[in-house]
């Protein structure tokens, strides 16, 4: 499904952190001019968080607080990925000192890659599908 202008930032924001999903598992090729021991991995996911991860859930979450009280309906997902941004943002600010990092990185990985994949393949439709022109353009507001 063709992605909203409404949602587009959020999708190009989902990018980047793919990427960070993917270079953060412990099956994952070097990637040129990334990070490649686990703690430069881990300083980097920290820094990535704080510099941008950590804003794009705030936005989401503002989004998801809007489409919430429209559509009740959505509120299964909603409650899923609320939950998700906690667990993953508990990860991410544990990451500095952490012990068994290697297996703590692979396991934000992991979460990280299932979370934007169910925004994108699940919740991202159904706000597309459900909500109103009005209630998109408010969405729009919210994420630009």
């Amino acid at each position: 499904m063709k992605r909203i202008e409404a949602l587009a930032p959020l999708s190009r924001d989902h990018h980047q952190s793919l990427i960070l999903a993917q270079l953060l598992m412990l099956e994952a090729p070097e990637y040129k001019g990334m990070p490649t021991t686990p703690l430069d991995k881990a300083q980097y996911a920290f820094d990535l968080y704080n510099q941008k991860i950590k804003s794009h859930f705030e936005k989401e979450e503002l989004l998801l607080k809007k489409v919430r009280s429209q559509h009740d309906d959505l509120e299964p997902i909603i409650d899923e990925i609320f939950q998700e941004h906690l667990m993953l943002t508990k990860i991410f600010i544990s990451l500095p000192g952490a012990s068994e990092l290697e297996a703590k990185l692979d396991v934000l990985g992991h979460l990280l890659s299932k979370h934007i994949r169910k925004e994108e393949r699940v919740l991202f439709p159904q706000i597309q599908e459900t909500c109103s022109q009005e209630l998109l353009n408010e969405i729009h507001d919210l994420t630009h």
